[in-house]
């Protein structure tokens, strides 16, 4: 038996840091001289690692496998006794063999528990998104029902009845669900836009908004000063930007109901 096949088994063993104090030192004094026995310990190492990614990872390159096989079946052909020092039985590269396992289930699991907290992210994600909804669909059916509410008909000026529009407004909370239907077609770069008319003071911008193809356009909750009182509602027909101030003329006009 050569000097390399004396320290396999304590380069496996050394690999995994499980070593003796007084058996450590001894291998350290011959890696020191050896640089055969050094390469073989990295080689041992990289096939550790290898092992352990290979739970979810690429299947580890053959020769890494076929090394650990080496190393075992070195342990099979050495003699029971060896004159330099006593030798450890196959049991030992089994328990070397159970501690890589270890660390390879140990990888696994770590790996299935951070998959698991994504799925929980996102699930709670998604139940936040569901209540901002659920919250938004109150507040119109709120606002539609809501008795303190003031319904507003819009018709245009020049050939009622066929467009048309309908304002509920909350005053108190400042919420606003606005429908409109057969409205004309606009021209390209141009909108409608909505205003609150209110008792006293200039008007208020209350949305921009185009019809569908069926001349159909909602507006709801656009940001209103709270507590406003309104004398009528009114579209004009503004840049896409929309103006701080009416454009004339005013194509459609409501007052309350």
């Amino acid at each position: 038996m050569n000097v390399h096949e004396q320290f396999a088994e304590d380069l496996a063993l050394y690999a995994l840091n499980a070593l003796t104090e007084e058996d450590r030192a001894h291998l350290e004094q011959h890696l020191a001289t050896c640089p055969s026995c050094r390469l073989e310990l990295e080689q041992l190492r990289a096939d550790s690692a290898l092992l352990a990614l290979s739970t979810v990872g690429p299947k580890p390159p053959q020769r890494s496998r076929q090394r650990l096989l080496d190393a075992i079946a070195k342990e099979l052909r050495m003699p029971v006794a060896v004159p330099a020092r006593p030798r450890r039985s196959l049991w030992g590269v089994l328990g070397w063999a159970a501690a890589l396992a270890v660390v390879v289930l140990a990888a696994s699991l770590w790996k299935e528990n951070n998959a698991l907290q994504r799925d929980v992210s996102s699930f709670h994600a998604s139940l936040d998104r569901q209540t901002v909804e659920l919250e938004r669909a109150r507040n119109v059916a709120d606002s539609i029902t809501n008795p303190e509410g003031q319904h507003f008909t819009l018709v245009a000026l020049k050939a009622p009845p066929q467009p048309q529009g309908k304002a509920i407004y909350v005053p108190k909370r400042g919420t606003l669900i606005f429908i409109a239907n057969n409205l004309p077609e606009l021209p390209s770069q141009r909108t409608y836009e909505l205003w609150l008319i209110p008792e006293q003071g200039a008007p208020i911008p209350a949305g921009l908004f185009k019809p569908d193809a069926h001349g159909s356009a909602t507006v709801i909750n656009p940001p209103l000063p709270p507590d406003t009182k309104a004398k009528a509602f009114a579209m004009t027909v503004e840049n896409e930007a929309g103006a701080a101030t009416p454009t004339m003329p005013i194509v459609m006009m409501s007052a309350g109901e």
